[in-house]
């Protein structure tokens, strides 16, 4: 899906004006609000980000201080994963 944001150039100029990718910064700003709001899973953000491997996903969570603390649904997640393997 592609997404079209109007921006007044004075602001998009100010907001770009260190070389700034608008459009990745738009990017990664929904990615972290989705992911601090609980909307995507930490694989849905780094397949939204384009990110392969998890320290680039880690690296992303520092940058925009996101605390990746496991939330109960993951750990349950990751427990019924455990169990469907036998381990």
């Amino acid at each position: 899906m592609d997404l079209t944001v109007h921006l007044p150039d004075d602001l998009a100029v100010r907001l770009s004006a260190d070389g700034a990718d608008l459009s990745r910064q738009a990017l990664e700003a929904l990615g972290a609000e989705a992911y601090r709001a609980g909307r995507l899973t930490k694989p849905e953000l780094r397949r939204m980000l384009g990110l392969e491997t998890r320290v680039a996903l880690d690296g992303f969570f520092k940058a925009h201080e996101i605390d990746e603390s496991i939330t109960m649904d993951e750990l349950k997640r990751q427990l019924d994963d455990l169990d469907r393997l036998g381990l």
